[in-house]
C-alpha cells in the first residue's frame, strides 16, 4: 500500500485536495502538521497528528513540525465555544520547550537525511511582519466572504459569545503559515485534524493567489469514543504525554481500558502493526475476547512508544501487583511489592492521626483521594471506595478500623481505575 491507501485502511483520512495522493506517489515531499504550546506537554490527543507525521516520513517523505510560538498567542477559534485565555510570554516559553522536547522523541531529526524531520516556530517569521505589512501581502489576498464560509467562523459568529477578530484572525496566520513554508522550504502538503480543513484550505488558498503554485493537504477524522465519550479524557482529565503528569502505569491502563469497539479501531490508528497482524490479532480476540489480546497489544505499542520498552514493563509489574491477585490477601504483597508499585498516587500521612477518631469521609477529603467531604460521602455509599481489597461500606467507619499493612501502608481504591498507597509516617 502506499501511503494515502495504508492512511485510508487506518481510518486516518477524511478530506484530502485532489491531486495529493499523485503527487505524494510522483516524489517525496515535505509535509507539515501544526502544534499551539497551549500547555508544556501534549496530550494523546495530540497523537494522531504526531502518527501521520511519523507514517509520512516512513514512505519517505520529509515531515515538518510547526510549533505555534505566534499562532498560540491568538487561539484557534475551532471548535471552541468561547475565546481562550491568552498566554503571557513567560508561559508561553516553556510551553513551547516543553512540546519541542516531546516532538523530538518521535520523529527522526538527522539533518543528514533527506527526508530528515525539522522543527520551526512560526514566531520566527511572525515577529518581523508589522500588522501594515500583514494586512497589505496577506489580507488582500482573502475575502472576508471566503473567511466567513469556514463552519469554525460561521459556528462562532452565530454564537452568543461571537468571535473577536483577534481569533478571526487565526485562519489568515494558519494561512500565512503554509505560503511561508511553500516559499521558503519547498512544503508542499499540510495534514491535520478534519476540524483544521478550513484554515489549511485557506493557506493552500494563498499560494495559489500569492504564489501562482498548488498545495496539497488531507486530514484525518476526529476520534470520539464507541460510547460518545469524549476521546482521551478520564475522571482526573487529559492523558498527559508528560509521565510527570499522567504516570507510565495510569498511560498504560488507558488503553488497557478501551472498550472492545475502539481497540479494534485504535490499534489501526495508534500503532504502526502491519494489517495482516492487526487483522490476525482481531481474529484471535474475537475468539476470547476476555483476554482482551487487542487492549494488550495497544497498551503494550503505545506505553513503549511515548515512555520507552523499561517504563512499560514497570507498568505491567505494577498492573499485576494491582489487578493479577484481586482475590488474595493484601497480606501477600511484601514491603518491596507496595513500594515499587510506580505510577500510582503515594501519600505520605501521620500516622498519629490514623490512630485517632478520624472518620474515612474526613480522611479521603484530607487526603485529597476525593476533594470534597460531600464528594467522599456519596462515593463511599456507592460502594467506590476500597481499602486493602475490601469495600468500604460505611460512612462513619474510623480509619483507625483498618489494619496497616506491614505497620505502615493502606491500599486505597476510588472507582475502578484510581490506586492510592498511603505510607503512615
Amino acid at each position: 500500500m502506499n501511503l494515502i491507501e495504508e492512511l485510508r485502511w487506518r481510518g486516518m483520512l477524511q478530506d484530502i485536495i485532489p491531486g495529493t495522493e499523485e503527487q505524494l506517489l510522483k516524489e517525496s515531499t515535505a509535509g507539515y502538521i501544526g502544534f499551539d504550546p497551549t500547555a508544556d506537554s501534549l496530550h494523546i490527543g495530540s497523537l494522531v497528528p504526531i502518527i501521520l507525521l511519523c507514517h509520512l516520513q516512513k514512505a519517505g517523505h520529509k515531515p515538518y513540525v510547526l510549533i505555534g510560538g505566534a499562532t498560540g498567542m491568538i487561539g484557534d477559534p475551532t471548535g471552541k465555544s468561547a475565546e481562550r485565555n491568552l498566554l503571557d510570554e513567560a508561559t508561553l516559553a516553556k510551553n513551547i520547550a516543553g512540546v519541542k522536547k516531546q516532538l523530538t522523541q518521535f520523529l527522526d531529526f538527522d539533518a543528514s537525511k533527506s527526508n530528515g524531520a525539522v522543527l520551526v516556530n512560526n514566531y520566527d517569521w511572525f515577529k518581523t511582519i508589522s500588522f501594515i505589512d500583514f494586512l497589505r501581502d496577506t489580507g488582500k489576498s482573502i475575502t472576508v466572504n471566503y473567511m466567513m464560509s469556514k463552519d469554525s467562523v460561521k459556528k462562532r459568529i452565530e454564537s452568543d459569545n461571537g468571535i473577536s477578530y483577534t481569533e478571526f484572525a487565526y485562519q489568515l496566520m494558519q494561512g500565512h503559515d503554509f505560503y511561508e513554508l511553500y516559499t521558503k522550504n519547498n512544503v508542499k502538503l499540510q495534514m491535520g485534524g478534519s476540524d483544521q480543513w478550513g484554515n489549511i484550505t485557506t493557506g493552500a488558498e494563498l499560494i495559489r493567489r500569492k504564489a501562482g503554485g498548488e498545495a496539497f493537504a488531507f486530514t484525518c477524522p476526529l476520534l470520539k469514543k464507541a460510547d460518545g465519550g469524549k476521546f482521551g479524557k478520564t475522571e482526573g482529565g487529559n492523558v498527559w504525554l508528560d509521565a510527570e503528569r499522567t504516570t507510565p502505569f495510569q498511560f498504560y491502563q488507558f488503553w488497557i481500558n478501551a472498550s472492545d469497539d475502539d481497540a479494534k479501531k485504535w490499534i489501526k490508528i495508534f500503532t504502526f502493526l502491519s494489517k495482516e497482524t492487526i487483522e490476525q490479532l482481531t481474529i484471535e480476540h474475537d475468539t476470547n475476547p476476555a483476554a482482551r489480546l487487542l487492549q494488550k497489544s495497544l497498551a503494550k505499542e503505545l506505553t513503549i512508544f511515548v515512555h520507552g520498552e523499561e517504563a512499560y514493563n514497570e507498568a505491567i509489574i505494577t498492573t499485576e501487583k494491582l489487578f493479577s491477585a484481586q482475590n488474595a490477601s493484601v497480606d501477600t504483597l511484601s514491603v518491596e511489592d507496595l513500594e515499587n508499585m510506580n505510577g500510582i498516587v503515594k501519600i505520605d500521612f501521620p500516622k498519629a492521626n490514623l490512630n485517632g477518631d478520624l472518620d474515612i469521609v474526613s480522611f479521603l477529603a484530607d487526603t485529597k483521594i476525593l476533594s470534597s467531604k460531600g464528594e467522599a460521602r456519596k462515593m463511599v455509599q456507592n460502594g467506590g471506595v476500597s481499602i486493602n481489597r475490601e469495600k468500604v461500606a460505611d460512612i462513619a467507619a474510623k480509619m483507625n478500623s483498618f489494619t496497616l499493612l506491614h505497620d505502615q501502608y493502606l491500599l486505597i481504591q476510588k472507582g475502578k481505575k484510581n490506586h492510592f498507597l498511603l505510607k503512615a509516617v
